[in-house]
């Protein structure tokens, strides 16, 4: 065996996996809304495209819904053919869009190629991050998860950092730089050192030795799908999607309707960005020890108190406990979204089955502003929105200790344990 397909091999190589699996989220930054917040300003003044804000915002809702269908192709790629080709195809698809934006000329032209984006870049190449280290790992799943969820975070503030140096920039000459980026900086990175497929052979062993190898334990996607557990699971994931995007878009306003000063915005984001990070680690420590099940309540339980207790707040004691409440939850259910369907229906048809997650998800943030949106123009207050996801979170906290469970989880504790490793 050469050095080469050793270093593949090894088992400490996953943690390589795990580093590329959260470049390849922080890579879908063109196809998020916080990338594109970046260049709306510089674009909305474009004269060549001569694009309204209200027919953008239109744009870009109608790209986010119809972007989201682009998780199913994506995740019967990384099943069929692999991380390996699958991340190198969409990381390039998605520069070449990303520089196809910048010859846009008209609004059709531009709807199109956002359309692509955020197919690309949220939908696909997340099902492609999240799946990395779920088809790798197995007993230090959470461990890794939690790890991979901090680069993402570290990542993608080195990213918005990047794009306030480029912020003199016209857009198109910045959007240029990042599709050439992708496709002549990733898109080889990604062939050259992601590997595709675990190692079989500990299966073919557990064959000879007349006990079920972890393939045979796995679940289809139809058998994922007619479990309660897939729905509970991606309905609060979900859930978590939808109050994260309302309630991170209209934070500012959101808090001066509370009586808060706009500086309270930063502060509330710096807190709820620190503490999600601790929160990251300290979760991914802790599902190597408690059922995950648990752990989910106790997120969605954490979420639904601090949504309930949004209209209390009216002081910065107050202000501080809604962060570490908000920033706890979102940590937790990053960490186990990320986790939780390799657990439960293991890696064999892994990519399918978080591409039907991933599309709830991206479907679920794309309507979220919109219900918060429309709550508050028709009452004058965010508020009832806010009790009625607290409401809704509660229960889905309390469902999820109810909800069976998925007998490959129980049965796995008897297989033999199977450890990172893929073949070249």
């Amino acid at each position: 065996m050469s050095r080469d397909s050793y270093l593949f091999r090894s088992p400490a190589y996953g943690w390589v996996i795990v580093v590329l699996a959260a470049l390849a989220m922080v890579a879908t930054l063109p196809g998020r809304t916080h990338g594109l917040g970046m260049i709306t300003e510089r674009l909305l003044e474009d004269s060549t495209l001569q694009i309204d804000r209200k027919t953008f915002g239109d744009v870009n809702f109608w790209a986010t819904l119809t972007g989201a269908l682009f998780c199913i192709p994506a995740g019967w790629m990384l099943d069929r053919c692999g991380i390996r080709a699958t991340s190198s195809l969409v990381v390039a698809l998605l520069g070449l869009v990303v520089i196809g934006m910048t010859n846009a000329v008209s609004v059709m032209s531009f709807a199109i190629l956002i359309t692509l984006t955020r197919g690309l870049g949220q939908s696909a190449l997340s099902v492609v991050s999240i799946s990395m280290t779920g088809k790798w790992f197995q007993t230090r799943l959470p461990l890794a998860t939690g790890l991979y969820s901090i680069l993402v975070s570290v990542g993608f503030t080195a990213a918005f950092l990047w794009g306030r140096s480029q912020r003199d920039l016209p857009w198109r000459t910045q959007w240029h730089g990042l599709g050439m980026f992708l496709v002549f900086g990733l898109t080889p990175l990604f062939l050259l050192l992601v590997r595709s497929a675990p190692d079989v052979s500990r299966g073919e062993s557990a064959e000879k030795s007349g006990k079920l190898s972890s393939e045979q334990l796995d679940y289809s996607v139809n058998e994922a799908l007619a479990t309660p557990a897939f729905w509970l699971f991606g309905f609060a994931t979900s859930l978590y999607g939808l109050v994260s995007a309302g309630v991170s878009l209209f934070n500012e306003s959101l808090l001066i309707e509370r009586g808060f000063e706009k500086t309270a915005f930063y502060d509330l984001g710096m807190m709820t960005t620190g503490i999600g990070l601790a929160s990251n680690l300290l979760t991914g420590v802790m599902a190597t020890r408690i059922r995950i099940t648990v752990l989910a309540s106790l997120a969605m339980s954490l979420l639904s108190a601090a949504l309930l207790g949004l209209p209390f707040v009216s002081t910065y004691p107050a202000l501080v406990t809604y962060a570490v409440a908000m920033g706890c939850a979102g940590g937790m259910i990053t960490v186990l979204f990320f986790t939780i369907w390799a657990q439960l229906f293991g890696r064999t048809h892994l990519g399918r089955i978080q591409g039907i997650a991933q599309m709830m998800t991206v479907f679920a943030s794309a309507v979220g502003p919109r219900v918060l949106a429309d709550v508050k123009t028709r009452t004058g207050s965010y508020l009832p929105a806010i009790v009625f996801l607290g409401v809704i979170a509660f229960i889905v906290a309390v469902a999820i200790v109810i909800v069976p469970i998925p007998k490959r989880e129980i049965s796995m504790a008897n297989c033999p344990t199977i450890e990172p490793a893929v073949s070249s």
